[in-house]
């Protein structure tokens, strides 16, 4: 089998990016090899970047245990964009553990951005990714574009978790300059953040 470098997954809530990411931490634990995981999120929903690791409640009618996670607070909601399976306020237990114990390197990109990459992605391969995929693609690319920079050569494993013919809308909002990105100013964030349970 061969080296694995760089794992690359799309996050939202945390289970597509922990399929392809998590069974490949144990040796690379074990063996000491600095395999380097990218949790993918949209800047529109940045739970690991901009988020609290705190307790907090998993569901917006606040009925679940508390869980302690990157959180952008239970009644936070995303402005609109294109990447529906990824804009949840929270982050899985595990992955933030992992995040905040330093194994899991999160990125958010905006979503023009990440589009251009399932672009660039579809040209090459012949396959339209999903909007939330296009998030590991871009991940991937930006990886393999620092290797370049650095002369290095890495192997890096991407998950192409959904094709984006359901998503064709998307893509002409896309060429018709539709689509905007949404940063979250530090007010912004801290008032999500301001319903929090108090633990």
């Amino acid at each position: 089998m061969c080296r694995l470098d760089i794992i690359a997954g799309c996050t939202g809530g945390g289970s597509n990016f922990s399929g392809i990411a998590l069974p490949f931490l144990g040796d690379s634990i074990i063996n000491n090899d600095k395999l380097i995981l990218k949790a993918i999120e949209p800047s529109a929903c940045p739970s690991l970047t901009k988020g609290k690791y705190a307790y907090d409640f998993g569901d917006t009618g606040q009925m679940t245990p508390l869980t302690k996670m990157h959180t952008l607070g239970s009644q936070f909601v995303p402005s609109g964009f294109h990447a529906g399976g990824l804009r949840y306020h929270g982050m899985a237990p595990l992955v933030s553990h992992l995040v905040n114990e330093g194994f899991i390197i999160p990125e958010a990109y905006n979503q023009t951005d990440i589009f251009k990459a399932g672009l660039l992605f579809a040209r090459a391969e012949g396959i339209i990714p999903a909007p939330e995929a296009n998030h590991a693609v871009k991940g991937a690319i930006e990886s393999a574009l620092d290797c370049k920079l650095k002369g290095e050569k890495k192997t890096i494993l991407f998950n192409l978790c959904g094709h984006g013919y359901f998503d064709m809308q998307a893509y002409i909002d896309y060429f018709d300059n539709k689509l905007f990105d949404h940063e979250y100013s530090d007010n912004e964030i801290a008032m999500a953040l301001s319903g929090l349970p108090a633990v």
